[in-house]
């Protein structure tokens, strides 16, 4: 397998070697303030100054050399301008064909640009990041807010790209120009919807977006599955995953996430006749999701096969339950659908088998399948309003759920079954390190070494090359070996990603308190039917595809993430204060007005967390069963666990209590995770 070092330096673009980020220098200075320190031959504040310094001497050569060849392209773009205008006097057939090649050549070396920017941008984030870990997680906090918005400050240049867009526009313009509209006077800034489709243009919008963390619908909504990308694919890797990949097998995955959110919200509006149960399949999915990405190691239909038969068991119990007169049968059968849970394997499928062109829109699916299953349950329950008996077996608004949901497994294992394709499992452990994504193939790589130092003599610079030959085999073998435990996988976890993963937690607690209580809570105030329940449930699903429409195509495009994850925070404090019963009487409209402003902010909210989750997590947890995916879901699990559990002491205390009791910790709850957010919010930068 080829290192992570030398398959940068063969991505590099040699004529610009010297003007790339020199990260070696940077990490060797970083182990020797390290050293220096630990002996007290230095202090930290001039280890800061110094090399903040250091940091603004490689900005500005990586900007200085930016400025320049965005000049040489635009001088280039000013010469085919004046042979284009030339045409307009004497039309030639051949000579527009050269033009639109010249322009196509243009394209291709700014999207070397784009990609010498971006690895640059991925370098500075790193060893910020490093000198984080090493020396109390202060710097980057420091350092961002006293140069991003300096008005001498050049580190918006390599995070902003200032200047490449004008020189993309150009391209396009005169390419469309020159394609579609000979002889016309539209323009592409006339028709934006009819603008120009060009393999090179394509490949610059696309490089633009990720290097701007521009976004649309489809990938805002990916972000939630919290499943990341590669960057730079080799043919065989990309190769491996072509061959595992079986559409069938991907749509029974969904059919398998949609299900189960379904199996989960179905008993939601009938959760006041159950009141014990609350919280049981919470409990239990704690451990399933470890035991399932565990199995996801050897097999992807097996887990699934065992997951399919426990929620068919559980449902059948819950369902019989009513009819044994028993609420131990009833929890039991809760127990298992929660044991059931199988989203890890899910992600883990994604994440594994799906190729990388494919793999945002598997993503995608994921998150609509489970909000569509979020929206169908309580749906569903609502025509379950019936009431009689087969054979002694009662089939009414309460037993209905569980009896549909026996139907739909049965049906569901029988096509998995017949139809599912397992993956190929070659020596899973040794290929594991292939399996890497965008975070382990660039960031970690870049470590190993993107370009040689500047001022080192000959003698030097070889024995350089052979110890960073050797660091680099020891550090890939370390950076690709999987955690192996829960344990080692939260040290791994620096403060930054403790509080995008608290965050995650405080926004599933409160979409579990305002789901799972909205039928105590509904019935109490409102007297209100299961039906009216069900109908409020299903609607606040409904909201789910059209709020991340609205937020991936046009506010994530507007405004930073972190701006977007701090205002997300803030309206869901504020749909919290709104829903307390502080006036009497307690009217529907502010209760659905303010839980509709908590779900919706959550739900943004949650977009924005798992794709700046997926930038500060470390790469070693983007592989293996204790991977990023399955610390998001335990932070998902726990946090309804929690609430489960606060909704049902709350109980003990009157139904009258309910509301503002769970509403008074999701509140503390929230709170502390906007205090928390802006103590690293400039390390999101």
């Amino acid at each position: 397998m080829v290192a992570f070092g030398k398959k940068l330096k063969e991505n590099q673009i040699q004529e610009w070697q010297g003007h790339y980020i020199n990260y070696k220098l940077m990490k060797k200075k970083v182990n020797r303030y390290a050293q220096q320190i630990e002996v007290g031959a230095q202090n930290r504040l001039y280890v800061l100054m110094d090399f903040a310094k250091l940091l603004d001497s490689q900005i500005e050569k990586i900007v200085l050399f930016l400025l320049e060849q965005q000049g040489i392209l635009a001088s280039r773009l000013s010469n085919l301008r004046e042979q284009h205008d030339a045409l307009s006097q004497q039309p030639d057939g051949l000579k527009v064909s050269e033009i639109k090649e010249a322009y196509r050549a243009v394209g291709r070396d700014l999207l070397q640009l784009l990609f010498f920017v971006e690895m640059n941008a991925i370098g500075l984030r790193k060893i910020l990041k490093k000198f984080d870990k090493r020396f109390g997680y202060k710097f980057t906090n420091y350092y961002v807010k006293t140069r991003a918005n300096h008005p001498y400050s050049l580190l918006q240049q390599v995070f902003k790209h200032v200047g490449i867009g004008a020189v993309a526009g150009a391209i396009s313009r005169n390419l469309a120009d020159l394609q579609d509209h000979q002889g016309s006077y539209i323009s592409i800034y006339d028709q934006p919807a009819s603008s120009l489709t060009d393999p090179v243009i394509d490949s610059i919008n696309a490089a633009v977006d990720r290097l701007t963390n521009s976004t649309n619908f489809l990938h805002f909504l990916g972000k939630h599955a919290l499943i990341m990308q590669e960057e730079l694919p080799t043919p065989s890797e990309d190769h491996a995953v072509d061959q595992r990949y079986h559409f069938m097998s991907l749509l029974l995955n969904l059919a398998n996430t949609f299900l189960y959110m379904v199996n989960t919200y179905i008993i939601v509006p009938t959760a006041d006749n159950y009141s014990l149960s609350l919280g049981a399949a919470a409990t239990v999915c704690v451990f399933s999701s470890v035991y399932f990405s565990a199995w996801s190691n050897k097999s992807y239909m097996r887990p699934l096969l065992f997951s399919s038969i426990v929620l068919l068991v559980g449902n059948v119990l819950y369902a019989l339950a009513y009819d044994l007169d028993s609420i131990s049968v009833l929890i039991i059968g809760r127990l298992f659908c929660g044991l059931g849970s199988a989203r890890a394997v899910n992600r883990r499928y994604i994440s594994d088998c799906v190729p990388l062109k494919l793999r945002m829109q598997a993503s995608a699916g994921f998150v609509s399948a489970s909000a569509l299953g979020m929206a169908c349950g309580p749906a569903l329950a609502c025509l379950f309003q019936t009431n009689f008996k087969i054979y002694k077996i009662t089939f009414n608004d309460n037993t209905l759920p569980g009896w549909f949901m026996v139907l739909a497994w049965l049906v569901y294992l029988l096509w998995l079954w017949i139809s599912f394709r397992e993956p190929f499992h070659e020596a899973k452990e040794n290929i594991a390190p292939l399996e890497v994504n965008a975070a382990l193939l660039v960031n970690e790589a870049v470590e190993n070494g993107l370009t040689q130092p500047l001022l080192l003599n000959s003698k030097a610079k070889e024995e350089d090359e052979d110890q960073e030959c050797d660091g680099a085999e020891e550090d890939s073998n370390e950076i690709q070996k999987p955690v192996t435990s829960l344990v080692l996988a939260y040290r791994l976890l620096t403060p930054s990603v403790k509080v995008q993963l608290y965050i995650y937690f405080m926004l599933k607690y409160a979409m579990e308190v305002l789901l799972a209580g909205s039928s105590v809570i509904t019935t109490y105030y409102f007297v209100w039917s299961t039906r009216h329940v069900a109908i409020f449930l299903a609607c606040l699903g409904l909201t789910v595809l059209p709020v991340n429409m609205v937020v991936g195509s046009y506010i994530s495009n507007m405004f930073e993430e972190r701006q977007v994850l701090l205002a997300s925070e803030i309206m869901v404090c504020i749909g919290t204060l709104l829903s307390f019963n502080v006036v009497i009487p307690y009217s529907v409209l502010q209760y659905v007005g303010s839980g509709l402003i908590t779900f919706v902010s959550a739900e943004v909210l949650e977009g924005v967390n798992l794709s700046l989750l997926s930038r500060v997590m470390s790469s070693r947890l983007s592989q293996g069963t204790y991977n990023g995916g399955l610390l998001s879901t335990e932070a998902g699990t726990l946090a309804r666990v929690v609430a489960d559990g606060t909704i049902t002491l709350a109980g003990y205390l009157g139904e009258g209590m309910v509301l503002n009791v769970t509403l008074l910790t999701s509140l503390f709850i929230c709170i502390s995770s906007i205090i928390a957010t802006c103590f690293t919010y400039n390390t999101l930068y």
